[in-house]
């Protein structure tokens, strides 16, 4: 993998670069050095060929000017002659041809026989015709050797053209020193380009070691790692570079640890925040639920979603919050008002409000959605118990205000006259007027157990004896046949208590039991300790309560029979002033009923065992 790297690198590339164009320099330099010196060396060979003939030629020409009818030699055997006495290492043949283009002397004894003929050679008519000197190079097909042809006119003195030369030499000894040329050549410039690539590299590893410590510290710069600096090695543009590559590294650590610490500052806000928080991307996927968010959409219990920070991620908004049928993400999109969550079940009520704000880049393009949830169901239950106080408080004040305008307009118009009516709609409008006084005395107790500075005048008090007088004054007083069945014995439990106040619950309690029971039913009384708590209960044989309606009974204004309880004079508040005293001493209070066989009312107080032990 490595070796493979390199051959991707700059470093490489540079090298391979550099030496191709010293290659293709030398390569052109060659070709160019090559062809001149061939041309060169094949002109002097050509001007020391001519130069080494050119007396023959000059002696030759001198026969041709004789006057042949003086002399007894013809001219071939003059010619033949003078070729006979000539010899040179580079010639191969000298031939001797008259202007007919007939062969008339040869020096090749090898080849007399072509003597007397006319040779066809193009290069002899052209000399002859043109009386312009003419050469080429031939292959010789026998031993393969390059030949040079010259072929020269012989010129009389009246620069007539008598015939031509016609010389052929070997050119193998020329190319033979031209191959050693270019093998020397050669030599020279593999040694050059061995050294060009050494220096090339040496070169391009000088400029690309900045360059490859950059590339290192830009890795560990995408690992988050801003510590690490690049050497500059120069003040050349390489090093520059690499300065401000450096100045950029501490720019962005700088900058890495301003994220990093905001990133913190946010998490932590988001972590320990009371309200949930959800984000969502453009396409409305949850990309962000903090702990609170989590735990909200989890609380109720069964009914609800299992919502996790693993399951919710990339799962659309709008069925996590079960909304999707009521709005679309277009509609969130345009900052709609809070919208309230129902996840209430039968048993308990729960409530979210969600505020929506749209989350939106620089540009103004959409770029998702920040849901704040807000848990309202302790606002909405006080929202409702309000709006229920408000109702009942006015139909418990209407309906005894309506009985005495009614009877006071009655006794207006004259029926005080009638002295059978007038008493009678005195004392009902007499009862009527008590029954507000008590209802709101009640309201002013309620009043003053829910302000804060609401306290206690606690006192150790003998239960059991306290007990027991106030079920003596509810067995002088009582006016129906109803009986009191005391099951506790006479042993002294102390509680620290207020008096008054517990009276108040009991005389509530026990009236509620008188009004319910039936014409000679039982009402029992019972004391247990249960450790460090003292639990009375008050049993009636009454009609009981309904199942569903046992856990209200405790309610402002409740009642299970309204018409009945109305009737027997009851504000619907006696209980709730009995769980709020009770909630103040420490206590809890509840009830248990079966419909047709009666209810029974539970409490608890404190034992007090230290005072118990001292009095004892």
């Amino acid at each position: 993998m490595t070796k493979v790297r390199f051959f991707q690198s700059i470093q490489f590339k540079f090298v391979i670069t550099y030496t191709l164009l010293i290659v293709i320099a030398m390569q052109m330099m060659g070709v160019y050095f090559v062809g001149r010196l061939e041309s060169r060396l094949t002109e002097n060979f050509s001007s020391s060929l001519l130069d080494k003939t050119s007396l023959l030629f000059y002696n030759i020409g001198q026969e041709f000017a004789k006057d042949r009818e003086r002399d007894d030699i013809p001219l071939e055997e003059s010619i033949l002659m003078l070729l006979s006495d000539f010899s040179s290492e580079d010639l191969q043949e000298v031939q001797v041809i008259d202007q007919n283009s007939i062969i008339i002397a040869t020096s090749d004894e090898s080849n007399i026989n072509v003597i007397g003929k006319r040779t066809s050679d193009i290069e002899v008519t052209r000399a002859l015709g043109t009386g312009t000197p003419q050469s080429k190079i031939v292959l010789d097909p026998k031993s393969g050797h390059r030949i040079l042809v010259l072929t020269v006119p012989i010129r009389g003195e009246d620069q007539s053209i008598h015939g031509v030369f016609y010389i052929s030499a070997s050119m193998e000894a020329m190319y033979d020193q031209m191959r050693e040329i270019n093998l020397i050549f050669a030599t020279g410039a593999v040694i050059a380009i061995g050294v060009t690539f050494a220096l090339g590299a040496l070169l391009a590893k000088t400029i690309t070691k900045p360059i490859w410590e950059m590339r290192k510290q830009a890795l560990e710069m995408a690992k988050g790692n801003f510590s690490r600096k690049v050497k500059v090695y120069g003040n050349d543009e390489i090093g520059q570079l690499s300065e401000a590559f450096n100045n950029l590294s501490r720019k962005l650590q700088r900058a890495n640890a301003s994220t990093e610490g905001e990133r913190r500052k946010l998490a932590s806000v988001l972590t320990h925040m009371t309200d949930g928080v959800i984000a969502t991307n453009r396409q409305g996927k949850i990309i962000l639920l903090n702990d609170p968010a989590e735990e909200m959409l989890n609380d109720p219990a069964e009914e609800m979603l299992n919502v996790s920070h693993e399951t919710v991620l990339n799962e659309n908004l709008l069925s996590i919050l079960g909304i999707e049928d009521i709005y679309t993400l277009e509609d969130l999109f345009d900052e709609p008002d809070d919208v309230l969550l129902d996840f209430s079940t039968r048993n308990k009520p729960y409530i979210l409000r969600a505020s929506f704000s749209v989350i939106q880049k620089d540009t103004g393009k959409i770029n998702g959605l920040i849901v704040v949830l807000y848990d309202v169901t302790e606002q909405e239950k006080i929202e409702q118990d309000r709006r229920e106080f408000v109702a009942n408080v006015s139909h418990e004040l209407r309906t005894p205000l309506t009985t005495m305008s009614s009877y006071l307009e009655a006794l207006n118009e004259g029926a005080w006259k009638d002295e059978n009516l007038a008493p009678t709609f005195l004392a009902v409008t007499k009862d009527e007027t008590e029954r507000m006084i008590r209802l709101v005395n009640d309201l002013l107790q309620l009043s003053k157990m829910d302000s804060d500075d609401y306290q206690l005048n606690r006192e150790l008090v003998n239960f059991t004896d306290m007990l027991s007088k106030i079920i003596d004054r509810f067995e002088m007083a009582k006016e129906q046949n109803v009986h009191f069945s005391r099951k506790f014995s006479k042993k002294s439990r102390f509680v620290d208590i207020d008096s008054d106040k517990i009276t108040q619950v009991l005389y509530n309690i026990i009236s509620n039991a008188m009004k319910y029971s039936p014409e000679g039913g039982t009402i029992t009384y019972r004391l247990k300790e249960r450790g460090d708590w003292l639990e009375v209960s008050i049993s009636d044989q009454g009609m009981g309560i309904p199942k569903e309606n046992i856990g209200k009974i405790f309610d402002r204004f409740y009642r299970v029979d309204g018409a009945r309880t109305r009737k027997l004079g009851g504000t619907g508040l006696g209980l709730a002033i009995a769980q709020e005293i009770i909630k103040a001493h420490g206590g809890r209070i509840w009830a248990a009923s079966e419909a047709g066989k009666g209810t029974t009312i539970y409490f608890t107080l404190p034992l007090d065992s230290e005072q118990e032990d001292e009095w004892s």
